[in-house]
């Protein structure tokens, strides 16, 4: 593993995927319908990255409706069906990383509305050559938002699946990521809102 170095070369295409497949059972209902500044919570993971996508992925369970999806994107917008039930986050990766064009992919949780595009775009940059990329917070990696390579991602994530040990950061730290420091990614987020997530109904409290 190793830090986030200067210059990086372009990413070129870049997909996003949105992680949409939770069951919000700490939530009570649909937590990704919930309001937050007028729009529904899943809107803001949309729209942040397809700041910084050329397609962007929605990855939703198999079962119960499609989600609506915002129009103002400015870049395509599609569902995918996640197959695998009750098999948690990894497995909406493994769905979406075989739904995606090969490349970069940049992944985020449904439930992060305060992305900042110009910290995706820090994560695209940090990636260079490397297999993926990963924002630390207090030195510890943490594992969405991830950015990844499309092939080598899937092979690691597709092989962890099958197994018992279906951690997303696990699958994450096996790609050897660039690490980008928290005296990175300041600069880029300085009120750390990309750790911001909704789990309950009072999360929503001063959004």
């Amino acid at each position: 593993m190793s830090l986030v170095h200067a210059d990086p070369p372009d990413a070129g295409p870049v997909t996003g995927i949105v992680l949409a497949g939770g069951r919000s059972s700490r939530f009570g209902s649909d937590k990704l319908r919930a309001e937050v500044r007028g729009r529904p919570l899943l809107d803001h993971a949309i729209l942040a990255l397809a700041t910084c996508c050329d397609t962007v992925l929605v990855v939703v369970s198999s079962e119960g409706p499609a989600p609506s999806l915002p129009r103002d994107a400015g870049v395509p917008v599609l569902v995918v069906r996640d197959p695998v039930a009750g098999a948690g986050p990894l497995a909406g990766l493994v769905a979406g990383l075989e739904a995606a064009a090969e490349g970069v992919v940049l992944v985020v949780a449904g439930d992060q509305p305060d992305l900042r595009p110009e910290l995706l775009r820090l994560l695209v940059a940090a990636l260079g050559t490397a297999s993926a990329a990963v924002l630390a917070d207090a030195d510890a990696p943490r594992p969405l938002p991830l950015c990844v390579r499309r092939g080598t991602a899937l092979l690691a994530a597709s092989a962890a699946l099958a197994t018992d040990r279906r951690s997303l950061l696990e699958v994450a730290l096996g790609l050897r990521p660039v690490i980008v420091p928290e005296a990175a990614w300041r600069a880029a987020d300085p009120d750390a809102a990309w750790q911001r997530d909704v789990d309950r109904p009072e999360d929503l409290a001063g959004h």
